[in-house]
């Protein structure tokens, strides 16, 4: 959209920008103040407020470094340059340690058998290690190769750092599988705060209450060691590191019988940091720095964490009762890790957040070798993965395998749907669920009240005086921000503070230090439910609608606007507990056919655990929020699980935990839930289990585009299904239970879909099993849109469930989820384009062309830059109606002043169907194709108004599905081919009047109908 003079106005995503932000959080993005044109309307001094030009910030609390300076790595510029040269991952043909069955004359089996665990040390493994050597050190001679890192546990190769000919040469040779380029993945990166730093290593304030004697479960009960409380177990985490003196971690142990891990002692890290609680710690740099990486300064090389993300999962797993938490003087209460009795296993594979996948996997490699149950990754990549069967994925694929059973984050894209990260079918992909409302309410002066959240204590009482931070201080200097030296003392002592969002830590310690009495963050384009402990009242609103309530009634009130901020609320913050966190990443896969992802969610927001007060103001716990911190979770249920049936695969507890999962409240969806929350006690004893062999998992990661809808998995995802034709599945219940137990089936939800389910009951005997044949047809269920449900066998004791969402293709293939806008529906009729997905004889047919309706307006300038609110100025509402049987409605805004920047809102009636804010053309359009018949409304908003009256057309057209408008001729093939796709036209049959025009096409193959698209056309008069 144009804005004049000022340029293109940078239009903010509320997703995270950075190269791998996928662990906890949140972010924000958001910009200085830009200078309205002279003599532009707006606030009285001139100034825009979000505005072409601006400059991009970015705001993430989570587990980075908090620091002045943060302890970010240096990035390589790229794992491989221009020329092909860099860092790779070389995997060799021959299988390593955790899947070798036999084969090579002399060598013994290396898999150990079901239900047992890798020994490393045992007279095979160790031949069969000396081959592997043997092996790799001929291999790399003959490219003439310097092997950097080597793998030969749960992955069989090497890494080095290669050039184009070497990784040509190693590509030829048939004892190489695989040669794939290095890739950066990390934790998302915190602007550094106006703080002072703390010492590398401060000496630890113990949290007050720490029991090691009367430790409690997660209900707070008192609790004895055992398979209840993970005993036992080894969790591994791969992360940033530990803090070993948190008292989370302060227990003297002894190792497990089976441990054959080390103490890797280093910078500030020395062997009684290892104290039994922490069983084992080792760090991987080598081709973080060889790749030209570097570490960053107050990073420790050495598994101690310099962030605080490391330690805040690995206490989240498995951390020691403490009885009271105290931050900054503020009691939390007690916390405890899941599995409290389990031991920790460090593997610092991140520098100052970032790392090298070939470290990872060497992480991953001593992992399983040593003799860890289950793995934590809180790990992943920007918008989640791109492609099947990574390095990582195979590493994590022997490592189950071999019996260890792998927890990984989902990211924390969840505004993009299908950005799923860590999405093979071997790993638990786990969501975020906000457990704790930590809601706060401000009550505007003119008694409007907005609930968002807030981790601090408030002040609460009467009203305060409130102003915002541009008319409080310099806008030059970022004062709308709340940045470093903008505000002035004189103009926000003992009031309340309003600051868009940026950096949330400076902001409110600038607030702080100059005198306000209280913070409240806004972000004006929406964002993350996600809090943080800034040690001062804050109150964080995450949504654009109360960015725009807040900030329209801060423009009508510039010197006597009042608020009053209390802790608390209405429960309106979010539908309820639990529910999905607005940030975790939704599915469904986008890489592969098949595959249900995310696995289920567990508690994610504003998770009070240890940290390092090395990057947390000096605290020794911290809340954060991500699916980091529900990934750790389900990893010490998941040991807890496994102490309690040492004889279940890491299948088996998978299922367990999904099997049992409960719905959250505000969504059924699995594409947001998963199989729903998790419910370890009821995962304990699931009756049945549905888990893939290992024979289905080796041939999906040896497939190059793997379909994984027959994999044996506890959820059935039908992508792109052929809704012609019915499909038909298959999967094998087994009773883990103690009795024989009759189950019958049943489904729920999935309108318009027939499932049958065939037998729909079955006995099983405890340990047997029975295979069930699943079909599934469309029957009226929408074309290119997901419908959701589940299959829920019902036995006398027990009840098992799994999810099913199934999207037909019709004309668009589209490899996300449903987000409200129609992918591929909008068409030129000169030369529309349909991708069909299924194949057979094509009939078709037209609406014919109806105008689109145009009419004139005017309104009266708002606020130049300001944020969209219904009720502000600047703002036009236009309301029409959208009958029954329509196949789309279109909306269109444009104006002819350069200087005037519109945004487009579709509503019916609270709920947004359609934003439209370009900032490239004038020109803004709202549609939604198939409509609910009702009231709708039309918001144009002057976003920048190039003069004090705004002069617009809106145009609209409502086609009907089944009307007759002006005659025209659709031109297209006979046949039809699934995934082949055919270009079609749409002419009027006669001359058609000066305008724009809509039409609604639709197909029909073999009786069955499939809606096709929204067809435009456009009369000009010089045609």
């Amino acid at each position: 959209m144009a804005t004049g003079t000022s340029g293109n106005r940078l239009r903010r995503l509320a997703i995270p920008t950075l190269v791998v932000a996928l662990i906890t959080g949140t972010t924000g993005v958001a910009g200085t103040a830009s200078a309205a044109p002279a003599g532009s309307p707006g606030n009285g001094s001139g100034a825009g407020y979000f505005t072409a030009g601006s400059d991009q910030k970015v705001t993430l609390t989570d587990g980075a470094d908090r620091r002045p300076g943060g302890n970010r790595a240096a990035t390589p510029k790229a794992a491989v340059d221009e020329t092909g040269s860099g860092m790779y991952v070389v995997e060799l043909a021959e299988d390593p340690l955790t899947t070798y069955t036999g084969g090579v004359s002399g060598l013994a089996r290396t898999r150990p058998a079901a239900g047992n665990r890798l020994d490393v040390t045992s007279t095979p493994s160790r031949a069969y290690r000396r081959h592997l050597d043997t092996q790799r050190a001929a291999v790399a001679a003959a490219a003439g190769v310097t092997v950097n890192a080597v793998y030969a546990t749960a992955f069989n190769g090497f890494s080095a750092k290669l050039t184009a000919q070497q990784v040509s040469t190693l590509r030829a040779d048939k004892r190489v599988r695989a040669v794939t380029a290095s890739r950066a993945l990390g934790t998302p990166l915190t602007p550094p705060p106006a703080t002072t730093p703390t010492p590398a290593n401060p000496t630890p304030d113990a949290p007050s209450g720490a029991d090691q004697s009367a430790p409690t479960d997660l209900a707070g009960r008192p609790a004895k060691p055992g398979p209840g409380t993970g005993a036992g177990m080894v969790i591994g985490v791969l992360d940033t590191g530990i803090w070993p003196e948190s008292a989370s971690f302060a227990k003297k142990m002894p190792a497990p019988a089976n441990w054959h891990g080390t103490c890797q002692t280093g910078v500030a890290f020395v062997a009684e940091h290892c104290n039994g609680k922490i069983v084992g710690a080792r760090y991987f740099a080598d081709s973080w720095l060889a790749g030209g990486g570097s570490v960053p300064e107050g990073e420790f090389l050495s598994p101690r964490d310099a962030a605080g993300h490391g330690t805040h999962t690995a206490s989240t797993a498995a951390g020691l009762p403490i009885a009271n938490v105290t931050i900054d003087g503020r009691r939390f209460g007690p916390v405890s890790g899941v599995a409290p009795d389990a031991q920790i296993a460090v593997y610092k594979v991140l520098w100052g957040g970032m790392g090298y996948d070939a470290d990872i996997i060497a992480g991953i490699d001593a992992a399983v070798a040593d003799g860890v149950q289950v793995i934590n990754f809180s790990i992943g990549s920007q918008l989640g993965d791109w492609e099947a069967n990574t390095p990582i994925g195979i590493a994590f694929l022997n490592a189950t395998l071999s019996g260890v059973f792998v927890a990984a984050s989902a990211g924390n894209t969840g505004i993009v749907s299908g950005a799923i990260s860590n999405a093979a079918p071997w790993v638990t992909t786990v969501g975020a669920a906000v457990t704790n409302l930590d809601e706060a309410t401000i009550k505007l002066g003119d008694g409007t009240k907005l609930v968002g959240g807030s981790l601090d204590a408030l002040p609460g009482g009467d009203a305060r005086p409130m102003v915002f931070g541009d008319q409080a201080g310099s806008p030059d200097l970022g004062a709308v921000y709340c940045e470093p030296g903008s505000l002035d003392p004189a103009k926000i002592k003992g009031k309340v503070v309003a600051c868009a969002l940026s950096d949330t830590f400076a902001s409110a310690a600038e607030v702080k230090e100059k005198g306000g009495a209280a913070m409240v963050l806004f972000d004006p384009v929406g964002n993350y439910r996600v809090n943080s402990i800034y040690n001062f009242p804050v109150v964080y609103l995450p949504t654009e609608k109360q960015a725009g309530t807040l900030f329209n009634y801060l423009m009508r009130h510039p010197t006597d606007a009042k608020a009053s901020v209390r802790t608390g609320g209405d429960g309106s913050s979010v539908p309820g507990v639990p529910s999905v966190a607005d940030f975790s990443s939704t599915g469904p896969d986008k890489v592969t056919y098949g595959v249900f992802k995310p696995d289920l969610v567990a508690p994610g927001s504003d998770i009070i655990a240890a940290v390092s007060p090395a990057g947390n103001f000096g605290r020794q716990y911290d809340a954060y929020s991500g699916t980091s911190m529900a990934s750790p979770y389900v990893a010490g249920a998941a040991a807890i699980l496994h102490a309690t049936h040492p004889d279940w695969s890491p299948g088996r507890i998978a299922s367990a935990l999904r099997t049992t999962a409960t719905d959250t409240v505000g969504t059924s969806n699995p594409l947001d839930q998963g199989s729903g929350f998790i419910n370890l006690a009821g995962a304990t004893d699931p009756g049945l289990v549905i888990e893939p062999t290992a024979a289905e998992l080796t041939k999906f990661s040896e497939t190059a585009a793997p379909d994984g809808k027959e994999l044996n998995l506890p959820a059935i995802s039908l992508r792109e299904y052929d809704g012609t034709q019915p499909v038909t599945l298959t999967r094998t219940l087994t009773n883990v239970g103690e009795a024989r137990e009759t189950y019958r089936s049943s489904v729920s939800g999935l309108p318009g879909m027939k499932v049958t389910v065939s037998p729909a009951s079955v006995t099983l005997a405890p340990g047997k099993s029975a295979t069930v044949t699943i079909t599934v047809r469309r029957g009226s269920a929408p074309w290119d849109r997901y419908v959701t449900g589940s299959i829920t066998w019902h036995g006398r004791t027990h009840t098992a469930r799994i999810p099913v969402a199934a999207r037909p293709w019709g004309i668009t293939a589209r490899p996300y989820g449903d987000d409200g806008e129609e992918f591929g529906r909008m068409a030129n009729g000169a030369f529309g384009l349909v991708q069909p997905g299924f194949t057979g004889p094509l009939t078709g047919r037209s609406t014919g062309y109806t105008p689109m309706q145009r009419e004139s307006y005017s309104i009266p300038a708002g606020v130049y830059g300001g944020v969209f609110d219904p009720k502000a100025s600047g703002v036009k509402k236009i309301d029409f109606t959208v009958p029954a049987n329509t196949a789309g409605i279109v909306v269109e805004a444009n104006t002819d002043d350069p200087n005037t920047n519109l945004d487009l809102y579709l509503y019916k009636g609270d709920t947004l169907i359609y934003s439209s804010d370009r900032f490239w053309t004038s020109a803004e359009q709202a549609y939604k194709f198939l409509p609910e018949p009702g009231r709708y409304t039309a918001y144009v908003f002057a976003q920048v108004p190039g003069g004090p009256v705004v002069d617009f057309d809106l145009g609209y057209a409502i086609i009907g599905r089944n009307a007759k408008y002006a005659g025209a001729t659709l031109t297209m093939p006979p046949t039809a081919e699934r995934g082949q796709g055919f270009n079609f036209t749409l002419k009027p049959k006669k001359p058609l009047a000066e305008g724009d025009f809509w039409a609604y096409t639709e197909y029909r193959t073999n009786g069955t109908v499939v809606p096709g698209n929204l067809v435009y056309t456009q009369q000009s008069s010089w045609q």
